[in-house]
């Protein structure tokens, strides 16, 4: 392979459980009620895993976004997964996932940056594809945060859902623009006691108050600097996906930013917090429903545990 000018991104997919659990569901075993949920995080329910792992979520989630990109299996020679909730250590989930679609011998990996992941994830593959290591990848945003959320603890349970979503990335030809426009990431890593899931059988346990002062204070101006590394002005995203955490944080960085004609894409509301799959879930719900026109440059922003944060103007595909 050799060393294209950028990637773009053909097609994406995603997978959500059937299982609904609402606010009213929730508030008959903690002490919590949908008004109050509603107006703290703007969520009115979530969907939750049963059977299915998060390598299955993953899987189904990929082969919607291949059947939709006109590539193959044996066209794919990179998987990257990000998740932070896969309860199996190794194998890791992009090498199932790769078993499951049929994809011989790609290079195969998973990523733990929590809810940016997916944003690490895509940068990575634009990366290998601009060095030449890989020609089209498939990345994955998958969790089951239900098998490490404490349904008696208020504070959380109300917060998170499972599901997956992903991208097919490949190279650009020569002479074609790219589709996918550099990242700015870092992290806050002295603060990443305030969002944790640690130990043997761990729970979610997190500082509510601390994670949203450093959302709503700290990261407007990253996002900002996505757009002008990208070259794109304000008025020109035709959507804005942030990851999907707290309909409160998302108008905070809106407020802080330029984007006059941007949709502002709230999934949250029906999906919850799904971590590193809330970004790809998002735009691969407003694609289908035709929310964003082929072409249109969309800002993706994730951030969450570690404290992380990452984020690119993608051309929606």
């Amino acid at each position: 392979m050799t060393p294209a000018a950028g990637s773009k991104i053909l097609a994406f997919g995603h997978y959500q459980p059937s299982q609904v659990i609402t606010n009213d569901d929730l508030s008959k075993v903690i002490d919590t009620n949908d008004a109050w949920i509603r107006d703290r995080v703007g969520i009115a329910e979530r969907r939750v895993a049963g059977a299915e792992s998060v390598a299955d979520m993953a899987t189904a989630a990929a082969g919607k976004a291949l059947a939709a990109s006109g590539l193959t299996a044996a066209d794919i020679d990179t998987v990257i997964v990000a998740t932070c909730s896969s309860i199996d250590r190794c194998p890791n989930v992009a090498t199932r996932v790769a078993h499951k679609l049929g994809i011989n011998a790609p290079a195969a990996y998973d990523l733990n940056t929590a809810c940016s992941g997916f944003c690490y994830g895509l940068a990575s593959a634009d990366h290998a594809i601009r060095a030449g290591a890989v020609r089209n990848a498939l990345v994955i945003g998958a969790e089951k945060l239900s098998d490490v959320t404490d349904w008696t603890d208020r504070t959380t349970a109300v917060l998170f859902g499972d599901g997956a979503g992903a991208a097919v990335v490949s190279a650009v030809a020569e002479g074609e623009e790219p589709g996918v426009g550099p990242v700015v990431w870092g992290s806050a890593p002295e603060k990443g006691d305030v969002l944790k899931i640690e130990g043997w059988r761990p729970y979610i346990k997190q500082e509510g108050q601390a994670v949203f002062r450093w959302a709503t204070t700290a990261l407007a101006p990253y996002a900002q600097e996505v757009l002008d590394r990208s070259g794109v002005q304000g008025k020109d995203i035709a959507a804005f996906v942030a990851h999907q955490a707290n309909s409160r944080i998302i108008d905070g960085i809106v407020k802080r930013l330029d984007l006059p004609n941007a949709i502002i894409l709230k999934d949250l509301v029906e999906s919850g917090n799904t971590s590193a799959a809330s970004i790809p879930l998002a735009l691969s719900k407003a694609i289908e429903q035709h929310q964003v026109p082929s072409g249109a440059p969309v800002l993706l922003f994730g951030f969450g545990g570690g404290l992380t944060y990452a984020g690119q103007v993608i051309r929606c595909p």
